[in-house]
């Protein structure tokens, strides 16, 4: 106010100042004037010295006036200035809330008061009176901006000046419930995708084709007319849906039921049809939502099927749904479309490399000796790219044999070696994994980031190669030796094909992940281990390959030692804090668990590292792994998934995973 005070009076003050020099000036000349009269014509100096005296006196009643008027002002103005200051701390609508250092109340304005319901609150700790606005404040004590908090119902802007012990708080409910009703009223776009449409209505006739698609088509309406949605069927597989935000959240609060209610009715009548359902939101251009509304359904049919992703560009998705394994629908147009985009990209390739994740399995080096056969019957260079300090006893002895063949042999090389000879036509193929961090070489991934070829069967997460040039994702395989196995039919002919070692190892990969042919296994699986076989695969060999070590074996049974029931079909086995075990070792452990009776699910949770838990677990189908996996950080399939930890114990993680656990049934 001082501040104000001096530039409003600065004016009138110099004002004043100014006349009584003028005033002054005047005065002098004035008397040198009657001075000089006086010496020459002695009445002209009388006559002159009354009108000096008669100005002198004007003047001096004038400037007396200008300064009780300017005293006046100044008064009055400083009044209404401090006036204006006292209505303002009391009427103004921001509340003011003065505390001591132990927060004790002091004062609050009238404005504040009304939320306390005009409560004595004054000397009182705030935590007594209103225990949320005293943690509110203390949570923004600090905040050098404006803060938004929600307090008693309302909404605020609030600014608290810690030092002398102020807290601003102004009312913005009625400006955030209009920024709410518009953030309802945003537009989400939907596809929903009928996955297995074609294969449940090519053996149905005419009238109960027409039945489905009736039954089908009313059921999403009424689920869009409950949501007050808008849902059009725009091809026989295949709806657009168009909501506001709103609606989508009321559908998400409800766990998108339609998806059981669908699959379940249609299997009552041998008919079992399953949806998958990509959602965007958060984009003014619908255009742009229509594409990433696109993406998600790539995502959702990627993952298998079955279930919901919803998601806005560049953010997290969210995952409904899943719970169920993937029907096999994989038919050999596929198989035989992707091997010719493979032949054409070979073509504009100089050197091929394929790489497997870290710590490879049977599968992952089957299918990179697979692919590498591929390039060769089409007359590229191609190299497999092995960290040979990663490597399980199995995988040591297969590698062993590979190591006596020189063809196959002078084609394994190390990360760094492949690093050096990549060059910018040269192209990458990951087999049996699609995430740069679980990569057996990360640096070449970086390299050749534009040029990247996929091929799994794994289901899609949201760690991805941001634009790879092709993608082979079958969530339905055994193996991703069984799908590159398929591409061998479309293969030019009259070049050499597999050598018996390289289909050896190939049909071990596919004993491996299908557990000797008792999980996840399909007809095409029985097609493709009936093809290697052909070509000289030797069972016996697979079976010396996979054999285990005795160190394996005695590790592998001191974890199954710890067996501990963390619900009554579930099985926890825990390795020891200082021990590092091999990831295959705990994936045997957990397999064996799984032949117990009474466990439907296992889990092994061991150190990997100095800084790493891994947990790997299985499952017989009814419970979904994937999915307990998936909230800490992992993947994987329905049965058969896994996770890494970084910085976490085995305690740690093992209260982690029950966590989990007991989420995803509060969930379901």
């Amino acid at each position: 106010m001082k501040k104000l005070l001096e530039k409003i009076t600065l004016p009138s003050f110099l004002e004043d100042v100014r006349l009584r020099y003028l005033a002054l000036i005047m005065t002098g000349l004035a008397v040198v004037d009657v001075v000089i009269a006086v010496f020459i014509k002695p009445w002209l100096g009388l006559l002159l010295f009354l009108f000096l005296l008669g100005l002198v006196v004007a003047t001096f009643f004038t400037l007396e006036r200008i300064t009780v008027s300017t005293n006046k002002y100044i008064s009055d103005l400083s009044y209404r200035i401090k006036r204006g200051e006292q209505e303002a701390l009391i009427k103004m609508p921001v509340g003011i809330l003065i505390f001591d250092q132990k927060m004790n109340v002091e004062w609050a304005n009238p404005y504040l008061l009304q939320y306390f319901k005009d409560e004595d609150i004054l000397g009182r700790p705030l935590k007594d009176i209103d225990g949320e606005l005293a943690d509110v404040i203390t949570a923004h004590q600090d905040d050098t901006e404006l803060s938004e908090v929600h307090w008693g119902g309302h909404d605020f802007n609030l600014t608290v000046q810690k030092p002398i012990g102020v807290a601003y708080l102004m009312d913005i409910t009625h400006y955030a419930q209009i920024e709410e009703k518009a953030k309802g009223e945003r537009i989400a776009i939907g596809q929903v995708f009928l996955d297995n449409y074609d294969e449940v209505t090519q053996t149905m006739d005419d009238q109960a084709t027409t039945n489905l698609n009736s039954y089908v088509t009313n059921q999403m309406s009424d689920w869009a007319n409950k949501f007050g949605m808008f849902v059009k069927r725009v091809a026989n597989d295949r709806f657009l849906m168009i909501a506001y935000m709103r609606s989508l959240e009321a559908v998400e609060a409800d766990k998108f039921k339609i998806l059981d209610t669908i699959r379940t009715e249609t299997s009552k009548q041998n008919y079992p049809l399953t949806l998958s359902v990509g959602i965007a939101y958060g984009d003014s251009d619908l255009a742009q939502l229509a594409i990433t509304s696109q993406s998600n359904l790539d995502l959702a049919l990627g993952r298998g099927g079955d279930q919901v992703v919803v998601r806005a560009k560049n953010a997290q998705a969210r995952f409904y749904g899943g719970k169920t394994n993937p029907m096999e629908k994989r038919t050999r147009v596929r198989a035989r479309m992707i091997s010719q985009a493979l032949q054409e990209l070979f073509k504009q390739t100089d050197k091929i490399f394929v790489v497997g994740h870290d710590r490879p399995d049977m599968d992952a080096i089957g299918a990179s000796l697979g692919i590498r056969r591929i390039a060769q019957m089409n007359g590229k260079e191609c190299y497999v790219v092995i960290n040979p300090e990663h490597l399980h006893s199995d995988v040591e002895r297969l590698m062993g044999a590979v190591g006596k063949n020189p063809d196959i042999g002078n084609a394994i090389v190390t990360p760094e070696a492949a690093l050096t000879e990549a060059t910018d036509k040269s192209l990458l193929i990951l087999v049996d994994h699609s995430k740069r961090s679980i990569t057996a070489a990360p640096a070449l991934f970086d390299r050749l980031a534009t040029r990247t070829v996929i091929i799994d069967h794994h289901r899609r997460g949201e760690e991805f190669p941001e634009d790879p040039m092709l993608v082979y994702i079958e969530p339905y395989a055994s193996s991703t030796c069984e799908l590159i196995t398929e591409m061998f039919e479309y293969q030019p002919k009259g070049v050499a094909t597999l050598s018996k070692l390289e289909a050896t190892a190939m049909l071990a990969g596919i004993t491996v992940d299908t557990h000797n042919f008792a999980m996840r296994t399909g007809t095409r699986t029985f097609d493709a281990a009936s093809y290697l076989r052909s070509l000289g695969a030797d069972p016996q060999m697979t079976q010396n390959f996979l054999k285990e070590n005795v160190d394996s074996y005695i590790q592998k049974n001191h974890l199954i030692d710890t067996i501990e029931m963390i619900a009554p079909t579930m099985a926890l086995c825990t390795g020891e804090e200082t021990q590092t075990y091999d990831p295959v070792i705990a994936a045997q452990a957990a397999d064996t668990l799984l032949s117990l009776n009474g466990i439907e699910a296992s889990f092994v949770i061991t150190r990997r590292s100095d800084s790493t838990v891994g947990i790997s677990a299985r499952s017989l189908g009814n419970i979904n792994v994937q999915l307990i996996m998936e909230k800490l950080g992992g993947g994987g399939h329905l049965n058969n998934a896994a996770t890494q930890l970084q910085g976490k114990t085995i305690v740690q993680a093992t209260a982690m995973l029950k966590d989990a656990i007991k989420t995803e049934k509060e969930e379901n």
